[in-house]
């Protein structure tokens, strides 16, 4: 063979082998991704069970429910459009608040969300982006609102 037919199976056998790895890495990169939902593309969206994302919003006031003697708890989440009943085991953030906006992780069964993790915000001026972004919440209104909090 020549030099220049071993050059290009060689440069071939890399891009190959250079393709394979890259199409890997985008598969596994891709499945590990965890999409963010709100209420509202969650009811009118079709989800597979155990299909594993976030949803954002804010709780629900008075939807609250502590199961006696359990870490169980039962709330909505909503959007001001729809809301979502979550139902997790676990304890809550300690700064888990009705009428305060969340993230919670977890996968769809039946018509309820059961959460993994719930994760709340960390000040009073603090709303997720893809939360404030789904409920529509502009910079000012969302100042309008903590200002009140903080007096």
């Amino acid at each position: 063979m020549k030099k220049r037919s071993v050059r290009i199976y060689y440069v071939s056998f890399l891009l190959v082998i250079l393709g394979f790895v890259l199409f890997i890495f985008l598969k596994t990169f891709n499945d590990n991704l965890l999409y963010y939902r709100s209420p509202t593309q969650l009811i009118n969206g079709n989800f597979p069970e155990n299909y594993i994302f976030r949803i954002g919003g804010m709780v629900e006031e008075g939807s609250l429910v502590r199961v006696k003697g359990t870490k169980k708890v039962r709330f909505f989440v909503t959007d001001f459009d729809n809301k979502m009943l979550i139902k997790y085991d676990g304890i809550l953030p300690d700064l888990f608040r009705e009428g305060q906006g969340v993230v919670i992780r977890g996968h769809v069964e039946k018509d309820y969300f059961v959460a993994e993790e719930v994760l709340a915000k960390h000040d009073e001026t603090y709303m997720p982006p893809e939360v404030q972004e789904s409920l529509g919440i502009s910079e000012n209104s969302k100042n309008k609102t903590t200002e009140s909090i903080q007096q």
